[in-house]
């Protein structure tokens, strides 16, 4: 620290592990007539190299005085090193929506679950300070290991994995492959948007018994719908029952009149009982397209630094997917290729329009956008004896009307193909050219078209 109290020598970057909420900050205000107050604060969150915000639950003479002056002064306590800093702050405004505060909240409710606040920590405000000037607080402090919590290598080992996939599908398992391998990520999900529908669906997972792809969760919902809405990284150290994901895309579905919700819910793959998650939006030209999710059974698994290598591996993987959906809409050519004659019984495939869900016999398999393209794939195979198609013509297909790179049209058929290879031994898709892929069939298929409401599946 410099005589006049400049921020030369700590710098906010230098101090991230202080906002982490492993030990609660003081915050200390005067009134208009001078007379001073202390109190506890829950949050300090850090937004960049000058500002942090604060959390604003409760207008009490803390906040009574902040409104009043402008200023106010927080102390701060590096859990590792148990060094403590005096931040000198001045008031800028107050945010009551948006990515700052879903951040915010978000992490507020863990630490409200992790001490027992539940109802009482509820998150009103943020409010945005100006950092004049950091000041260490004389006393002991540990030496700190250099380096310990450099994540640069690994996250490089991991952009470079993705830099070397073929096609979205390995994409997609490389990415949390890599993430295992290089960051010790144990357990994490690949998620794309379904923007109309407002819903994100799994494309891939790793760490979990069921791999839960084409499972949902709603736009908003948790962690995930939280960082896709906002476009912005929302983490958790310490679990809140608000941001777990049971039945909300259920309850949300039968609000909607679809009584038959359950039948085509496939479940979620997390953890039962995680206690640190992290979500950070995949990008395609600035707009979100997916979440890259990661989870802990450990408290405050993730960090500043593990945030941030995050967001450099989602923006790599966006960038990748962007990249390859550019090259497989490039082919034109259509393949018109006569199935082989089968003699078995018909494979009846089941659509219903009311959300385009698809059963085979009986069993739930897909519904959405990715119901359509299978519904468009049985009915020309059955129809026009075709069993080769390319991405070109899904994507200037009329009925499907899919604008040209808005709809995630390669995670979908990712999403198809894995369902496929799931619940289906009998019929399938697989690549065969670049922009081009297959449909196989052991048995002949039978498509029916049911306008009336749907019968319980066997199995999801």
């Amino acid at each position: 620290m410099t005589a006049n109290g400049d921020m030369d020598s700590f710098t906010l970057e230098m101090l991230r592990d202080c906002f982490e909420g492993y030990v609660p900050s003081v915050i200390a205000t005067t009134g208009p007539d001078g007379m001073p107050n202390v109190s506890m604060l829950s949050q300090v969150h850090y937004i960049d190299s000058t500002r942090v915000a604060l959390s604003y639950q409760f207008f009490n003479k803390t906040r009574r005085n902040v409104l009043a002056t402008r200023r106010a002064s927080i102390m701060v306590l590096d859990p590792v090193s148990m060094a403590q800093f005096r931040l000198e702050l001045e008031y800028q405004e107050t945010q009551t929506s948006g990515p700052l505060f879903e951040s915010m909240k978000a992490k507020l409710a863990g630490i409200a679950s992790h001490s027992g606040m539940q109802g009482v920590f509820r998150l009103l405000g943020s409010d945005i300070y100006r950092v004049v000037s950091i000041e260490p607080i004389p006393g002991e402090r540990l030496e700190i290991c250099p380096g310990k919590s450099n994540l640069l290598p690994a996250t490089r080992r991991v952009c470079a994995e993705l830099s070397r996939c073929a096609d979205p599908d390995e994409l997609f398992d490389r990415t949390l492959a890599a993430l295992q391998q290089h960051l010790g990520i144990e357990h994490a999900i690949v998620l794309m948007l379904d923007a109309p529908r407002a819903r994100l669906y799994a494309v891939a997972s790793r760490g979990y018994p069921l791999s839960g792809v084409g499972s949902e969760v709603s736009l908003g919902e948790g962690v995930i719908g939280a960082a896709a809405r906002e476009s912005v990284p929302v983490r958790i150290g310490h679990m809140s029952s608000d941001y777990s994901y049971g039945a909300a895309v259920r309850e949300t579905a039968q609000a909607s009149g679809l009584d038959w919700a359950s039948s085509t819910e496939i479940p979620f793959p997390g953890l039962a009982a995680p206690e640190s998650q992290v979500a950070v939006p995949i990008l395609r030209y600035g707009r979100t397209i997916g979440v890259l999710f990661a989870e802990s059974r450990d408290v405050m698994s993730f960090g500043y630094n593990e945030e941030d290598a995050l967001a450099i591996v989602a923006d790599h993987l966006g960038a990748t997917f962007a990249a390859m959906e550019q090259a497989e809409a490039a082919e034109e050519p259509e393949i018109r290729v006569a199935p082989p004659a089968a003699r078995a019984e018909a494979l009846v495939v089941r659509h219903y329009p009311a959300d385009n869900s698809i059963f085979l016999d009986g069993d739930y398999l897909i519904k959405g956008v990715a119901g359509a393209i299978f519904r468009k794939l049985v009915r020309e195979y059955v129809g026009e004896g075709r069993n080769e198609f390319t991405n070109r013509e899904l994507r200037l297909d009329p009925v499907l009307r899919l604008p040209a790179f808005s709809e995630n049209l390669e995670a979908r058929l990712v999403l198809l193909h894995r369902r496929l290879s799931e619940r289906s031994a009998e019929v399938r898709i697989e690549k065969s050219g670049r922009g081009r892929f297959r449909l196989i069939a052991s048995r002949p298929l039978a498509i029916e078209e049911i306008s009336g409401e749907m019968p319980a599946a066997r199995s999801s």
